[in-house]
């Protein structure tokens, strides 16, 4: 499957899952996208497939509390985790989405690649980093993608670009950076994910 033979725009939501047992089914490649609270995870994927309010966005923290798929032409999944960080949720609450966003990325044998989002502006969060070495450790490949990069100057970007590189062992080729307001970087994006759906 290339990246010309996926229509973005062909998409619709399929379900929520609150636990594994309410997975779809059809074991279809999965391209999950994973990040802090706020990190821009709705609007990235509505910028993806351009679709304004396919993806709720909320500007209270942890409004995601499943996992929500959508289906992509018909031949892939992608799924939405809820975000992690500052949700205004009861701890016990917070303990259960962890538990199952941690069953499915360990077990889940149609997930190709998750993408993890980290905001452009900020140093790297104890989470990110915990959440990108235990993916290495799994050996569960992933694409990290800057967010927010209009926010920056090109100056700014490059410096905040390297850091986080540093921060996290990357080199300039394994990262993208990415805008929903501009759409910068929706094609980098799109041709990384279909090196995991071949």
């Amino acid at each position: 499957m290339t990246d010309s033979a996926v229509n973005y725009a062909k998409i619709e939501f399929v379900k929520s899952a609150f636990k594994m047992a309410q997975l779809p089914e059809e074991p279809l490649p999965e391209i999950a996208f994973a990040g802090r609270s706020n990190v821009g995870k709705s609007s990235l994927i509505n910028r993806l497939v351009n679709r304004k309010g396919l993806v709720k966005v909320s500007a209270r923290p942890g409004k995601t509390q499943s996992l929500n798929y959508f289906l992509v032409d018909e031949k892939l999944y992608l799924v939405d985790l809820p975000g992690y960080g500052f949700a205004k949720v009861s701890k016990k609450l917070q303990d259960e989405w962890q538990g199952l966003v941690t069953e499915y990325l360990s077990t889940s044998p149609t997930l190709r690649c998750v993408v993890v989002l980290i905001d452009l502006r900020h140093l790297l969060k104890a989470q990110d980093r915990e959440l990108v070495e235990w993916l290495r450790m799994r050996g569960r490949p992933f694409i990290i993608v800057y967010t927010k990069r209009d926010k920056l100057s090109n100056n700014e970007q490059a410096k905040q670009a390297a850091n986080l590189d540093a921060a996290l062992g990357l080199n300039k080729q394994e990262r993208v950076l990415f805008s929903a307001k501009t759409g910068e970087g929706k094609e980098a994006l799109m041709a990384a994910i279909a090196t995991f759906l071949g």
